[in-house]
């Protein structure tokens, strides 16, 4: 009798995918988004810059970038419906166009996330010093800058539960020091008429209204962008498709109001608001709170701030590490594996947020040994956000014109389309105006003159770079341009909603895995 051949061993359960924890509702997600717009931190960041450029009317720019940014989030909301996916603009991408245009997205993107975090930080460096009351020296400011990036990522790593509530308390600290202060100083502090806000005030120094007034945008072009945080974080709130959408819009909404709320506050209650405007005072805002409410309702003006600002910060590295962590888990970056790994207590991405640390660190560097270049690193990080933008809303164009019908549980029906076209042309000529040199460009060089358009060259021709030598997008079979695909496979069986998931259901490739959904 034959010996019977040795059975082969049962082959080894496939390790389930690193999954997060769902514990995040509309509030929750609302604030995360608020607070990294961070009306609060953009007013009081870049008040001074609007009034010596082009004076109060360029409280208007408020007005024109949020109805834009509108017109972009209402997009978003109809891909993230469709695609409530961790990492945003990347999965977003690939899945609307293609592997290559993705990885080239996320980079610009995570290049931009990055020097936004150092901007914010450091610009929150003054208001420590003058809460602490010590001088701000170099060195200084780059200890404080780091110790503030240290605290995010300590409150960070807690969990998502704990980024929650930060957020939440960042959202009540931007409300009470925009909207509350805002209005106290309208009311209570009044000393200028709402005339100044058709009157330049003799702001434009050399040239036209016009240059000052285009250099005075990035008021507007800074603050409104940080809405896209909420999809960022999409497997970790519960039913994503429905309410990360309206957390976006109430974002942009709520945060334009407040921004509004706390420019016509400041500017209405100066004492002295031709000297803020000719550019004697530095910091015009502790000035003006200190004016109207002394010494102790400054001090805690200034705690109120730094919530705000800390909060950003948070934010911010959130929105940055799952990014990374998106990215790594298709294995596009060096060291995919440990960056792509989630906790097995509090199911975060550590590593990634670790380097969503220490890379704004390095950024701080820079500006330490060059201490002037704070305003162009600014004005490089929205440029790049703002393309990044444009290269969804172009890729859903792209795709509406082959026929795409968003079929998520979010749409905006036929109105899709020219709101889509309206965003792209918005977008357009919102970069071109981030391009556009500084309003007083004598002495300075090609390089220094156009240095957003340097800065971001430089960036696009090291990504498409190591995108040719590395190939990294080879890595990774994750799905791409399949959103025709996946909208006709729903419009066939509409997307459940989350308390009626199937365990594995191939018509929502994104959501095949169910997580525990828990409501914060």
């Amino acid at each position: 009798m034959p010996d019977t051949p040795p059975a082969r061993p049962a082959p080894a359960e496939p390790t389930p995918a690193p999954q997060f924890e769902r514990s995040m509702g509309l509030v929750a997600t609302f604030s995360l988004g608020f607070t990294y717009l961070s009306p609060l931190g953009a007013v009081c960041a870049l008040l001074p810059l609007g009034l010596t450029n082009a004076g109060p009317p360029s409280i208007w720019w408020i007005v024109i970038v949020g109805l834009g940014q509108l017109l972009v989030a209402l997009v978003f909301g109809e891909i993230v419906s469709q695609y409530p996916i961790t990492g945003g603009i990347y999965p977003w991408s690939r899945r609307l166009w293609g592997r290559r245009y993705a990885w080239l997205a996320a980079w610009v993107y995570l290049c931009a996330l990055v020097v936004s975090i150092t901007s914010i930080t450091e610009y929150a460096v003054p208001f420590v010093a003058s809460l602490f009351g010590f001088t701000t020296s170099n060195t200084a400011k780059l200890l404080v800058a780091v110790g503030i990036l240290l605290l995010a990522l300590l409150v960070n790593t807690a969990g998502t539960r704990w980024l929650a509530r930060v957020a939440r308390a960042g959202f009540f600290a931007e409300i009470i020091g925009v909207v509350a202060l805002g209005l106290y100083l309208l009311i209570f502090e009044r000393h200028n008429s709402f005339a100044v806000f058709f009157d330049a005030m003799n702001s434009t120094k050399d040239g036209s209204y016009l240059s000052g007034f285009l250099s005075a945008a990035l008021v507007g072009l800074f603050m409104f962008y940080g809405f896209e945080a909420c999809g960022d974080v999409a497997e970790e709130v519960h039913d994503a498709g429905r309410q990360i959408p309206k957390a976006m819009i109430l974002t942009i909404v709520f945060g334009g109001i407040s921004a509004l709320a706390a420019f016509v506050g400041y500017i209405l209650s100066a004492p002295d608001l031709q000297a803020i405007v000719d550019g004697d005072i530095a910091d015009p805002v502790t000035a003006i709170v200190q004016a109207s409410l002394g010494q102790t309702g400054s001090k805690v003006f200034l705690v109120v701030a730094l919530t705000a600002f800390l909060s950003c910060v948070l934010s911010l590295q959130a929105a940055l590490s799952r990014l990374i962590f998106s990215f790594a888990r298709d294995g596009m970056l060096p060291a995919s594996k440990p960056l792509s790994t989630l906790t097995s207590t509090t199911r975060i991405p550590r590593n990634a947020m670790l380097v969503a640390c220490l890379l704004p660190m390095a950024v701080c560097l820079w500006v330490y040994a060059y201490p002037g270049s704070l305003p162009r690193v600014t004005a490089f990080a929205v440029i790049g956000i703002y393309l990044c933008f444009q290269m969804v809303v172009l890729a859903a164009l792209r795709q509406r014109i082959k026929g795409w019908k968003p079929a998520g549980n979010w749409s905006l029906g036929r109105a899709g389309l020219p709101i889509n076209i309206a965003a792209l042309l918005y977008g357009i000529a919102a970069m071109a105006v981030l391009a556009l040199p500084a309003n007083d460009t004598t002495g300075l060089s090609f390089a220094d003159k156009w240095i957003v358009l340097v800065g971001l060259a430089t960036i696009l021709a090291t990504g498409l770079l190591y995108m040719l030598i590395a190939r990294p997008y080879n890595r990774s079979n994750t799905p791409e341009n399949d959103a025709l695909a996946i909208a006709h496979q729903r419009q066939e069986s509409p997307p459940p909603t989350d308390s009626a998931l199937p365990e594995e259901d191939p018509a929502y490739p994104e959501r095949s895995t169910r997580p525990q959904a828990t409501k914060q």
